[in-house]
């Protein structure tokens, strides 16, 4: 079984949602990326997003555009995500990793070396903002030759067409959108999101785990009543940017704590 997989199964049995945090590769340094990971993994996240540091990256707001062009000045690129991968895994590290990327660095890595080395260095699955689904078939098939997940978005605007692609191709658990636009944090949730959840949930089987916006524990607790999953990017680059540099593990850590908990029925304060 597919490790993501597995966890959801896991969190299923005992009453949780999913914590996925997300950072890019190299943020905020190359020397310290690979302990920040793993970090955020043993303060209790349940799958790890890492962000493909790219330059031009269209589904993220101010925050996450600033983090990856750091990691990309840092000279991070695709490879040196899929060598901080097989780190991780040679340390022990046993979290779901799903790569989240734009089309172009992984067409211009190959889709079939893509896939080869992913694999071999322990990646589980791409998240891809820029594929429409509709047009997603070749990375589809190439990536579930070798068992990776191809994870899928879902929007309040999605048509019925991209809809019906989505709920055929994805693999995993749907990433939904909790608003049009991009990635940021935000005072609060759409009135709207329980409702989309639950129409979500009468066209699939998959996990349904939520982002653009996450950006507290209060959103986590609110989103883990209806939803498999919270997604939280901008608040946890946030957390890094601001603390000290001797700090900056424990800051995050604690942050992550408070994260986990509130995917839990029973929260207890830190």
């Amino acid at each position: 079984m597919n490790r993501i997989d597995a966890v959801f199964a896991e969190l299923r049995e005992k009453g949780e949602s999913a914590l996925i945090p997300y950072i890019p590769v190299g943020y905020p340094t190359v020397e310290g990326s690979a302990s920040l990971i793993q970090a955020i993994a043993e303060a209790g996240a349940d799958i790890i997003e890492l962000g493909v540091p790219y330059a031009d990256a269209l589904a993220d707001g101010p925050t996450i555009q600033e983090a990856s062009l750091q990691a990309v000045t840092n000279g991070v690129n695709l490879k040196a995500c899929i060598s901080m991968v097989q780190e991780l895994r040679s340390r022990g590290l046993q979290t779901p990793i799903v790569f989240m990327g734009y089309c172009n660095s992984f067409l211009a890595y190959g889709l079939e070396a893509l896939a080869e080395d992913a694999k071999q260095a322990g990646v589980d699955g791409f998240i891809i903002p820029d594929l429409p689904s509709t047009m997603a078939k070749p990375y589809v098939e190439i990536f579930e030759s070798k068992g990776l997940k191809n994870i899928f978005f879902l929007a309040p605007t999605t048509s019925k067409e991209r809809e019906a692609a989505v709920v055929d191709q994805g693999q995993g658990f749907l990433y939904c959108i909790s608003v049009t636009g991009v990635t940021g944090e935000r005072k609060s949730l759409p009135e709207e999101l329980p409702a989309f959840v639950k129409q979500a949930r009468s066209v699939t089987n998959l996990p349904l785990a939520v982002g653009f916006g996450i950006s507290n524990e209060h959103h986590v607790r609110e989103v883990s009543e209806y939803a498999d999953g919270a997604i939280v990017g901008s608040a946890l680059i946030n957390v890094i940017r601001q603390a000290a540099p001797e700090n900056v593990e424990n800051e995050v850590r604690h942050f992550i704590q408070k994260l986990k908990q509130a995917t839990r029925k029973e929260v207890a304060p830190i």
